[in-house]
């Protein structure tokens, strides 16, 4: 890890929020979990949403206290109050044809969120947004953040989570800012989300690449996210949105073949025309909505979108306006990754 930059983050903060206190929904999912850890870790007192027993001990477990309740809580309100900082960190992310229970939680639950950060006098807001708002089947190539919204989106996650920071944005002002971060790829240490389902494509025999995997894709390692939110409380601009990653683009094959790696882990070498695989999510995709939802197709095309094309984002706003400079390398990372996966097989 660079320690000058991350010297620098700490800071940021310390120089902006002497009080500060955050309230963090999606504790104890992945990104929140180590938000949990990053903030904890420079003294800032945390209060993570928590809507189970488990999750509660999770959030409890890193050094937060635990808010008992989920986005359409009553009382969210008074889970907040006390806090001048919030993070919303919460999502349905599910890639398949999309349910009302992600709409709702995507949307109505960022409605809420964010209404009950205002009445409890929250005065700067987070939303974690994700590259995805943009995607709709085609390449996305370094773009910035005045890429325009897709007419029509890929699938429900992308179409959910538009709504959702659009809603986010809307809140900006009146005594509260709110920013939107847009990462691609999280990756990295106690990785619950992309990881694993690379590794149980891999081990069930469903793993294939998409025309070899030679395109490019943009990712962020989950200390550079944690980094960069960071930064985006304490320099971002209300209203704003900031693209968030690593250094530079890796061609998605060589990218997923080293994560797999990190677990001992040698992926097949099968390939599927990146033709014939739109073709199937698309036609899935119909079949699925005029079957009433009867018929799933084994790939949809938000999958397909996310995964099958170049997505390669340019973070110069970041740079320029946050100071954002990843803290971990590629290189770092993948290794502190091995080293965790040869302790756990001890």
């Amino acid at each position: 890890m660079n320690q000058p930059n991350d010297a620098a983050s700490a800071a940021a903060t310390d120089a902006a929020w002497p009080n500060a206190r955050i309230f963090i929904t999606g504790g104890s999912g992945y990104v929140g979990r180590n938000l949990i850890r990053h903030f904890v870790g420079r003294g800032v007192p945390v209060r993570a949403l928590a809507r189970s027993v488990k999750s509660e001990r999770v959030v409890a477990e890193l050094g937060a206290s635990p808010f008992s309740g989920d986005l359409l809580s009553a009382d969210l309100v008074r889970g907040m109050e006390g806090c001048n900082l919030m993070i919303h960190a919460a999502a349905d992310t599910d890639h398949g044809p999309g349910t009302a229970s992600q709409q709702r939680v995507n949307e109505e639950g960022t409605e809420a969120v964010f209404a009950a950060a205002r009445a409890a006098g929250i005065q700067r807001a987070i939303l974690l947004s994700t590259e995805s708002v943009l995607a709709d089947g085609r390449p996305i190539i370094h773009v910035d953040e005045s890429h325009p919204l897709p007419r029509r989106f890929a699938g429900s996650y992308s179409r959910s989570k538009a709504a959702a920071e659009r809603c986010a944005l809307s809140c900006n002002g009146g005594g509260m800012e709110v920013i939107a971060v847009r990462p691609r790829f999280v990756w990295g240490r106690d990785d619950t989300t992309a990881l694993p389902n690379l590794l149980s494509a891999v081990q069930s025999g469903q793993f294939a690449w998409i025309s070899g995997g030679d395109y490019l894709t943009s990712t962020i390692h989950i200390a550079n996210l944690c980094h960069g939110i960071e930064l985006a409380i304490a320099r971002g601009k209300g209203g704003d949105i900031y693209f968030l990653g690593d250094n530079e683009p890796i061609r998605f094959r060589d990218f997923v073949t080293a994560l797999l790696a990190t677990q001992g882990i040698k992926p097949p070498d099968k390939s599927l025309p990146r033709v014939m695989l739109r073709l199937i999510a698309g036609v899935g995709d119909r079949l699925h909505k005029v079957s009433g939802g009867k018929i799933t197709a084994p790939l949809t095309l938000q999958s397909f979108a996310t995964s099958a094309v170049t997505i390669t984002l340019n973070i110069d706003k970041a740079r320029r306006e946050l100071g954002y400079e990843p803290i971990m390398t590629r290189e770092a990372g993948l290794a502190e990754m091995a080293a965790e996966n040869r302790n756990a097989s001890r």
